[in-house]
């Protein structure tokens, strides 16, 4: 199916905001990184969200801000943990949350988001730990296939190795893993890559690989806690994957797509024609329709 008439506008509009620049220029993404380790970004949520009510959690043993968005006047019987992208260098956006906040009053379900310490203070050894413990308490209270993971670009990649981390640990599958443009293989080996860069108005390798750099520390790019396209997926629960051909995320997914099928994994996967980076988060119509996928997920 062709993009809409909107979803058209995202490309031009995207390299008009010039939001590709740091992505393009390593030492830029590098400069913006200096720049909010000095002035760091607000993270909370906008003062209006719609109809949910924010319940702040700072009593978490992560020591990071954790948020639990929760549904008006319902008791939440799932829930989720969303976790945001960003490169993992840049602070969750008024974007994530009103996703969280739509999602959250159309399912049901109480979704925690935790505000995780950015690249190069938080890396993934000292990150996706964390955000295992954090399904791990939900799974005690909801129960495991009560509640999901979930997270979108360098998030998407978090919560995916989180899951994996939690199998490892010999923890009964969560409901399911949501996955809005993944980051699965930080090597950007894919020589299939070469032909979707030129068309991504958003995201390059130049800048994305300074900033894996600082994410990945003493890790190696294939420990399923950088790369879980590089972890055995097979028990690790179902999928759900949003992605779009004009994202250099795109051919990863496809390959986590083909190999978590290949390991037994239930897969429902969301490629969209001619759509840009994230586009679930975007109002478009493409993202509204992924929306009401990901409520009906959540309510089970």
């Amino acid at each position: 199916m062709p993009p809409s008439p909107a979803a058209r506008l995202l490309p031009p509009l995207l390299r008009l905001l010039r939001r590709r620049r740091e992505f393009e220029h390593p030492d830029r993404m590098l400069e913006g990184v200096r720049e909010r380790l000095l002035r760091p970004v607000p993270y909370g949520p906008p003062g209006r969200l719609g109809p949910v009510e924010v319940e702040v959690d700072d009593h978490h043993p992560t020591g990071w801000p954790v948020y639990r968005v929760l549904p008006r006047d319902r008791t939440p019987e799932r829930a989720a943990v969303y976790v945001h992208g960003g490169a993992w260098v840049n602070q969750i956006h008024p974007l994530h949350w009103r996703l969280v906040a739509r999602l959250a009053a159309r399912s049901g379900a109480a979704i925690t988001v935790p505000v995780y310490p950015l690249a190069p203070r938080g890396t993934a050894a000292t990150v996706v730990p964390p955000v295992a413990d954090l399904l791990t308490a939900l799974a005690d209270r909801y129960g495991a296939g009560r509640v999901t993971a979930m997270g979108d670009s360098a998030g998407g990649q978090i919560a995916l190795s989180a899951a994996l981390f939690l199998r490892d640990r010999g923890a009964p599958p969560l409901h399911r893993t949501v996955l809005i443009s993944p980051a699965v293989d930080l090597t950007l080996a894919n020589p299939e890559i070469d032909l979707v860069e030129p068309r991504d108005p958003w995201l390059a390798r130049p800048g994305t690989r300074a900033a894996i750099e600082l994410w990945r520390g003493e890790l190696p790019l294939t420990d399923p806690l950088v790369s879980p396209l590089f972890g055995d997926l097979a028990g690790s629960g179902p999928l759900t994957v949003f992605s779009g051909t004009r994202d250099i995320t795109s051919p990863d997914t496809r390959l986590l797509v083909e190999r978590a099928r290949a390991a037994g994994v239930p897969v429902d996967h969301h490629e969209e024609e001619g759509l840009v980076h994230v586009h679930a988060l975007l109002p478009v119509p493409e993202g509204r329709r992924a929306q009401r996928v990901m409520a009906e997920v959540l309510a089970g």
